[in-house]
């Protein structure tokens, strides 16, 4: 992903993400400046401005002639996220009740969406994990798994390199590719693997009967990985 749809993920519509990098390569500058380094016509270059100082990106500086500086991003991402969070309280306590879980099947579509959910299953995890995921995937979660270790949350990984994590249990598979499956305190299942963004799909389900089946399986799976060990 390029700077500008970096920028753009903090609330930023190109036109001010461009113009924010300019001010931040440039200096303090004017409307007129801007307008000439990035060939925005003039209004929208104004309209963007004032979006900027609007958003707590930039800010004004009154002299002879109109001039805008950048807030460091440091400075302003951290405002964002901040307020971000205080909105998401509020939203998650304005909430209506939400209705009982459903114990059907869930289909997750796309990679980033996938993974999202991987994440999210982690992070809820309060007293076992069960993970088959290649050691590329898994790189990604590393430091979320160890948490849970170092909170005596049981931890047990099939991969398919040598990883040492203290306080977690890992088996070697052959091969797994691109292939997720997960299962948490006996309640949880994902699985279903990743490829491109457009096909990439995975199956989430609390339907008990599944879960029942699921964890069947990678104990089976568990323990012919321990008699190939043994031989």
């Amino acid at each position: 992903m390029e700077l500008i749809e970096q920028l753009m993920q903090y609330g930023l519509t190109r036109q001010e993400a461009v113009i924010y990098m300019t001010l931040h390569s440039d200096g303090e500058l004017t409307g007129y400046e801007v307008a000439k380094l990035t060939g925005i016509s003039r209004s929208n270059v104004y309209t963007a401005l004032a979006g900027l100082v609007e958003k707590g990106v930039a800010y004004v500086i009154e002299e002879s002639v109109t001039k805008y500086t950048p807030v460091s991003f440091e400075e302003f991402s951290s405002n964002f996220i901040h307020n971000l969070q205080e909105t998401r309280q509020e939203i998650i306590k304005s909430l209506p009740k939400r209705r009982e879980e459903t114990q059907g099947y869930i289909t997750i579509r796309g990679n980033k969406n996938i993974l999202d959910k991987l994440r999210n299953m982690i992070a809820d995890t309060e007293y076992r994990i069960y993970v088959a995921i290649s050691s590329d995937i898994l790189s990604k979660y590393v430091e979320e798994l160890k948490l849970l270790a170092d909170k005596g949350i049981k931890v047990v990984l099939i991969v398919d390199k040598p990883l040492e994590l203290e306080g977690v249990t890992v088996y070697l598979k052959e091969k797994i590719d691109c292939q997720i499956r997960l299962i948490c305190d006996s309640h949880k299942v994902l699985t279903g693997e990743l490829g491109s963004a457009g096909e990439s799909t995975c199956l989430y389900s609390e339907n008990q009967n599944l879960v029942d089946v699921f964890k069947e399986m990678l104990q089976n799976e568990i323990e012919l990985i321990k008699l190939k060990e043994v031989r």
